[in-house]
Formats: C-alpha cells, structure tokens, sequence
C-alpha cells in the first residue's frame, strides 16, 4: 500500500513537470512563431499566436501541429497612395508542417478574416467624400455609400469646375451607391450602381471616374486570397482561405 502511495506520488509528480515542461515549450514555440511572421510580413507590430492541442511535444517530435490561431492588429491596404488600416485579421490554420528548428512552418489549409471601418475606409475615399453604411437593403447587395459637396469632390479629384458651373452646382451633394467586390484575392473594388442625376450633361460619368476606385490590402501572406466581403454597420468584412501557406517566410 506504500509502495502504491509512492508510486501516485511520483506520477502526480512527473505528471506535474510534464505539463509544465508541454506548457513552457508551447510558449516558445508561439513566441518564435509570431517573431517570424512579423519578420516575414514586415508588421509593426507583434502578432498573437495560439498553438491548440494538447500535448504539445508530442506534436512536435511528429513535425505537425493540429491547429494555430494567429491574430493581427492589423495590415495596410493602399489606394492611389492613401493608407487605410485593415483591422481585426485573424487566421486559422491547420495541419501545420514544421521543421525542428521553427525555421519554417507550412499549413495545409488556412481560412482568415478581417475588417475595415468605414472610417478607415473613408480615408481612401475622393478627396471631400466620406463612405459610410448604405442601410440594411443596399448594405445585403454589398453596397456603401459614397457621398460628398459635388464641387468639392469634382475638386478634390483634380476636375477642374469653370466658376459659371460652380454656381449651378452651389449647395449639391453628391450621393453614390457603390457596389463592393473582391478581384484577385487582394484587392477591392468600389463601383458606383446608381448615380444622382446630375444637372451638367456628361458630369455623371467625371463623377463615376472619380468614385470608383480600387484597395489594395498588403501584408496577408500571398497564398491567402480573400474570396468573400459583406457590408454591416461597422464596416466591410472579409473572408477567404489558401493552401499550403507559409507562416514564415
């Protein structure tokens, strides 16, 4: 019976450093992890890294961990050289090949997400416009609201508006419904559905070229390609997943 209390003792024991020992090695590994991906796509700051699965060391002696979470404060997007911040990117991977070395890490599959605030968004806008929620009818079409002064806008694009036109313009806004889409997993698209009528023949279209524009989002690992954006009230929202992605370089 002493023996057997012994025994437990030295299992609880050795139990007891083991967990510790998978807990301590799990930090490290998301600490080398996340100073690599920040190294590998330039972020200012650094990334959070989950490791799932217990145990760890186990996963690592087979150079495969079952799941890693990997959230981001956030990466740039760019239009006709305006930053905008993307916020809240998060991405799941899963079946991750690893070296011993944490050298490099490789997923099998990979799904993210991320999100733009219409107030950063609003940053890539025409110069005078602002882009906003375009109500629950439009934002289900995947629909913004772009909308501004008309001479401002005109203006801020660089149109120039002859000062008899300007007076016929006094006090106008303009108001276009644009519809966003994504094109090749990076980059996305603001495209006017519906413009006001305008009172000047052939403005609507020096107006549509000034609202339709493109973001680039920089700073997602190029093997993620974003195939998914809806619009709700806190701003645009982005999906989309990749094969074999490499963490670390």
């Amino acid at each position: 019976m002493r023996a057997l209390r012994i025994l437990l003792i030295f299992v609880v024991i050795f139990g007891g450093l083991f967990v510790a020992a998978d807990r301590a090695a799990v930090y490290f590994a998301e600490s080398e992890v996340a100073d690599r991906v920040r190294s590998s796509a330039g972020l200012s700051s650094q990334p959070d890294v989950s490791i799932k699965g217990f145990p760890f060391l186990t996963q690592v002696l087979g150079t495969s961990l079952d799941e890693v979470e990997i959230s981001l404060d956030g990466v740039n997007a760019t239009a006709d050289g305006h930053a905008v911040r993307v916020t809240e990117v998060k991405a799941q991977l899963k079946d991750v090949k690893i070296d011993s070395s944490f050298s490099s890490a490789v997923a099998g599959q990979a799904n993210g997400s991320a999100r733009i605030s219409y107030a950063d968004l609003a940053k890539s806008a025409p110069k005078g416009a602002t882009v906003g929620y375009a109500g629950a009818e439009r934002a289900a079409k995947g629909q913004v609201k772009v909308s501004g002064p008309l001479t401002d806008v005109l203006e801020g694009a660089g149109i120039e508006v002859p000062g008899t036109v300007k007076a016929l313009l006094a006090g106008r806004s303009v108001t276009a419904y644009s519809t966003v889409t994504l094109e090749g997993g990076d980059t996305v698209r603001l495209k006017a559905a519906t413009l006001p009528e305008l009172p000047v023949p052939g403005m609507d279209e020096q107006v549509r070229d000034v609202v339709d524009y493109d973001l680039k989002i920089d700073g997602l690992p190029s093997t993620i390609k974003l195939d998914k954006v809806t619009a709700s009230e806190d701003g645009l929202h982005f999906s989309g997943a990749g094969t074999n992605v490499s963490l670390t370089g």
